[in-house]
This record gives C-alpha cells, sequence and structure tokens, in this order.
C-alpha cells in the first residue's frame, strides 16, 4: 500500500473517531439537557398537582372527617381535565398503595409507587410502544396528605419529542459525518499528494540510478524534512558518482595497464624465443651468433629493468615516508656525481642552498628518472637544466630540457604506467613507460606532485615542489 493512501486513511480514521465522540457527546448532551429540563418540569407539575388536590380537599364539606374515596375520584378527575391539553395522565393511591383512581392510557406499571413514602418524590423515564410506536413518559410519584389521609400522586408526562429529537440528531450527524469524511478524504488525497511528491522524486531518482544513470538527480521542492532529505540524497548521489568515475577509471586504467604491460612483454620475449631458436636449430658463424646472444641479453635486460620498476611503484604506493631534513646541495652533489660521466649531453646544475624534509633515496630516484628521461627526449649536444629554488610554498626542482617535447593531449596521460608518447624511441634507448609513473607515486607520498609545461618541439620542463618544514609521515 501507497504511503499516500496509509496517509490519508490514518487521517480518515483519526477523522472518523473525533467526530463519532464529539457527534455523540454534543447530541447526547442537548438530549440529557432537554430531558433534565422536562424532568423538573413533570416534578414542578406534579408538586402543583399535589397542592391542587390538598386545596381542593379543604374545600370538602366539613361532614367528612376522612377524605372518602369517591371525593378522591372526583377531585383527580377535575385535576385531570384541567391540563393546557384538555387532559392530564394520573393515577392516585391510597397509604395502603391500592390504586383509587387512574386516567384512561394511563399504562404505566406500580413499579415506581413501592419506592416512594411520604418525605420522598420520585421519578423515572419509562418506555411505552403502542402501536408500533415508541414513546417515552417521565413518570412521577409523590405523596399528599389531604384531610389526615395519606395519598398518593402518579403522573405520567410525554418526553417522546425529545427521545424522536435525539434520534434525528443522531441521523443527521452521521449523514454530515459521512459528507465530511468524503470531503476530507478527496482534500487529504490532494494533500497527501502534495506532501508525498518529494517521496515519489526520489523513488523515481532511485530507481533511475539503479539502471545505471548516474547523473539524475531528484528535484527539491520543499524546504522541510523531506527538502533536507533530497538534498542529502542527492549529495549522496554526487558522492556516488564520484566514486563510480573513480572506479571506472581505475578499472580503465587497470585495463590499459595489462594491455600495455601484455604488449611490452610480447616484444622483448618474442626477440628472446627468436634468435634463442636461432641459435639452438641453427648453425650460424661466429659473428652472428654473438649478434643473436647480444639481442637476447638486451632484451633481457629490459626485462630485468621493466620488472625492477614495476615492483618500485609498487612498494612505493605502500610506502610510508619517513621525512627527514635534507640538504639540497646534498642531492645537487649526488646528481652531479650520478651524470658526471654522460657523454653527449650538456647537462648544467644549479641551485639555492636549502633545507627541505624528504626521503633521500626516494627524491633521488625521482631526480634521476627525470634526468634520465630528458636525456632520452634531447639530441646530441643537447642541453638539459637541473634547477633549485624557494617559491612561497615550498622549495621547488625543475628539470629543463629542450628536446621534442610532448603534446598537450598526451600530458595528462604520461604519468601512466608503460606510456610512452614516441614508442619506438623510447624502445631504442631501451626505455618501458614506468619512469614517471613511479616519480608520480614517490611525490604523493612527499605531499607533492609532478609539474608538466612542455611544448612540441621546444622542450619539457618537469618540476615539484618540496616541504620545507615537517609535515610529518605520510600514509597513502
Amino acid at each position: 500500500m501507497k504511503f499516500s493512501i496509509k496517509l490519508v486513511l490514518s487521517t480518515m480514521i483519526v477523522l472518523a473517531l473525533a467526530l463519532g465522540f464529539s457527534g455523540f457527546y454534543f447530541v447526547n448532551y442537548v438530549f440529557e439537557t432537554s430531558l433534565d429540563r422536562d424532568v423538573g418540569q413533570a416534578l414542578d407539575e406534579s408538586s402543583i398537582l399535589s397542592f391542587a388536590f390538598e386545596t381542593a380537599a379543604l374545600n370538602v364539606p366539613l361532614k367528612y372527617s376522612v377524605l372518602p374515596d369517591s371525593v378522591v375520584e372526583e377531585i383527580a378527575s377535575k385535576l385531570e381535565m384541567g391540563g393546557q391539553s384538555g387532559g392530564r395522565l394520573l393515577r392516585i393511591a391510597d397509604e395502603e398503595k391500592n390504586v383509587l383512581y387512574t386516567s384512561d392510557g394511563f399504562t404505566a406499571d406500580e413499579g415506581l409507587l413501592p419506592q416512594t413514602d411520604q418525605h420522598t418524590k420520585s421519578y423515572r423515564v419509562i418506555h411505552v410502544q403502542d402501536d408500533d410506536q415508541d414513546n417515552y413518559y417521565i413518570h412521577t410519584c409523590v405523596s399528599i396528605n389531604a384531610l389526615d389521609r395519606i395519598l398518593y400522586l402518579e403522573t405520567m408526562k410525554s418526553v417522546t419529542e425529545v427521545f424522536t429529537e435525539r434520534a434525528l440528531g443522531f441521523s443527521l450527524y452521521r449523514k454530515v459525518t459521512v459528507v465530511m469524511l468524503l470531503t476530507g478524504m478527496v482534500i487529504m488525497l490532494f494533500i497527501a499528494s502534495l506532501l508525498t511528491k518529494p517521496i515519489r522524486l526520489l523513488t523515481k531518482a532511485t530507481k533511475r540510478m539503479a539502471a545505471g544513470d548516474y547523473t539524475y538527480r531528484a528535484r527539491q521542492i520543499s524546504q522541510d524534512e523531506l527538502g533536507q532529505l533530497t538534498r542529502d540524497f542527492n549529495r549522496m548521489a554526487n558522492a556516488l558518482e564520484d566514486n563510480i568515475c573513480k572506479l571506472e577509471e581505475e578499472i580503465e586504467a587497470r585495463e590499459e595497464f595489462m594491455g600495455a604491460f601484455a604488449h611490452e612483454l610480447k616484444t622483448p620475449l618474442t626477440a628472446i624465443i627468436g634468435y634463442a631458436d636461432m641459435l639452438r636449430s641453427h648453425k650460424m658463424d661466429e659473428e652472428k651468433s654473438i649478434m643473436s646472444a647480444n639481442y637476447i641479453y638486451t632484451e633481457g635486460k629490459r626485462l630485468e629493468a621493466m620488472s625492477f620498476r614495476l615492483l618500485d611503484i609498487i612498494v612505493a604506493k605502500q610506502e610510508e615516508a619517513d621525512l627527514q631534513e635534507t640538504s639540497v646541495g646534498e642531492l645537487f652533489e649526488y646528481l652531479r656525481e650520478m651524470f658526471a660521466e654522460k657523454k653527449g649531453i650538456d647537462i648544467r646544475f644549479a641551485h639555492e642552498e636549502a633545507m627541505v624534509w624528504v626521503e633521500t633515496n626516494l627524491i633521488k630516484t625521482v631526480l634521476v628518472n627525470l634526468i634520465d628521461n630528458a636525456c632520452k627526449a634531447s639530441e646530441i649536444n643537447g642541453v638539459i637544466e637541473v634547477t633549485g629554488q624557494a617559491v612561497e610554498n615550498g622549495y621547488r626542482i625543475a628539470v629543463k630540457d629542450y628536446g621534442i617535447g610532448i603534446p598537450e593531449a598526451e600530458q595528462h596521460k604520461i604519468v601512466k604506467a608503460f606510456y610512452m608518447v614516441d614508442k619506438s624511441r623510447a624502445r631504442s634507448k631501451n626505455g618501458a613507460g614506468l619512469g614517471l609513473a613511479l616519480c608520480s607515486e614517490i611525490l604523493k607520498i612527499h605531499h607533492s606532485e609532478l609539474q608538466i609545461d612542455s611544448k612540441v618541439g621546444e622542450g619539457s620542463c618537469f618540476s615539484f615542489v618540496l616541504p620545507v618544514e615537517n609535515r610529518g609521515t605520510y600514509e597513502e
């Protein structure tokens, strides 16, 4: 069952109970008020009749020391005919509770008479059914002291109209209640539809997202709690979309990595197997044997370098760098010694002295890879500039070459494993496209990143900024 229907039904149940109890209380209150008024009138009329009877008894001739039964009947008959409608319903009994006079139509039993004595006045409401019609009366009983004789006067006053009005009131209120409930249901259906519209929009959004449309967002149409829920849902959807995009990028990168890795393995393995098969199955002269062995050795070393680089990347991703204060001069001195015998390339070093917080061996790996890549990108007798200078947010080290450069569309891809802009040139220089991927991972654990500025035909500049103050141990 829909939430809106539940809301409408629960509201209707509460409304029906409220209207039912309030209607019953109101109609019953009016009925009891009217009945109490008529009871009061009936008791007052009974008192008036008893006073009138006693007054009439005083006018009886003195020859009677005790009021005779015939006189009682005569007085009762006159009292009966003295009503506004031309007749009253009354009954008179003596002190022994024996009935002396009864009006025509007086149908009440004698149940009230035994309950009445000389000092009490009693009444009750009785139900009499005449000709399949329900009639209601107020039956009163009061004692009379007439000429030292105790008599009991009973009267019946019709209150059928009061009960009829109560029945009509209940009937009318039931009809009004039904109309109000039907009208309220229509109104509540409209209100519930408005109140639950944000829920329907959220449901639609969840179905769209479950179907794979992660860009769909629920429309916010209110500023209440449901509006806040919609905002939270959209924020959750944004985070979910970001995570899915990251996962898709990681999956795509992993597939590209596996494809590139398989491709990189295929070339050296094909060469190794081919030349090994030649050596195994053909008798060749010494020169060809040496050449074949040299191919096998070269491709084997390339596979070895590739495996070491892959291992370095895996280690770098899991590394916990314990940064220590290190002199920049020490790093540059290491680089000068490392590339002192590099022939065919003019490597120029220049730096400002400073202290940086690094893991020394890892940063040396980054610098060696960047300079080695610059050498591969440069022509014979090319120039490479390695500089270091203090900047506002740390210490910037840059490696600049004037070689072939990198197309702008390729620059964001070169930090991926096995990606090479010029594959033939890289392989000819024993490259595998893993150096910059390793550099990127090492710089991440140093709270830094690789910046690339390159133009085709003009050269490239790779730089990064190192912290000059301790930022604590970094965990991936």
